[in-house]
């Protein structure tokens, strides 16, 4: 997986953002809330291109995993019913992939709700955790996305 700019930079505002006073913090919040968000997006981007890439059998298993955690049975909202596919082993990658991606998910609306509690207790403690909480969130979101990646077919 390349490094993406977007989470590279928000790491290291994140990493030095972790030594700031209450008034950087004030100052600097919304800088700090669009670098997550701009590094969450490229993040959330290219694992949509990588599962893109899959080979059938394993979107397929993903999907059905996803619309069954969901508690949605139908597919694609078209009324018919969603059957998991019959090979295991992309049953069993694509559950990998799922489970990696939960976690990741965890971990983000961990890093945003400490932030949120943050502003709103004006916290520098806390938001200093929630810096901490979002470095490891793109970190397991990189983790998922390799997890991904390693399902691509060779062409």
């Amino acid at each position: 997986m390349e490094t993406i700019p977007a989470v590279q930079a928000a790491k290291e505002l994140m990493t030095e953002a972790v030594a700031w006073s209450v008034m950087k913090w004030l100052r600097e919040k919304r800088t700090v809330r669009k670098m997550a968000d701009q590094a969450n997006a490229a993040l959330d981007q290219l694992n949509q291109a990588v599962k893109d890439r899959w080979p059938d059998d394993v979107r397929t298993a993903y999907g059905v995993l996803v619309q069954h955690a969901a508690g949605n049975t139908k597919a694609h909202g078209r009324g018919e019913v969603a059957s998991p596919p019959t090979d295991g082993e992309a049953i069993l990658h694509a559950k990998k992939v799922k489970e990696a991606d939960d976690e990741a998910y965890r971990a983000r609306m961990d890093a945003e709700a400490t932030f949120d509690t943050a502003e709103k207790q004006l916290s520098t403690a806390l938001a200093r955790e929630g810096c901490r909480k979002a470095i490891r969130s793109w970190e397991l979101h990189e983790k998922a996305i390799r997890r991904a990646e390693a399902l691509i077919s060779p062409e």
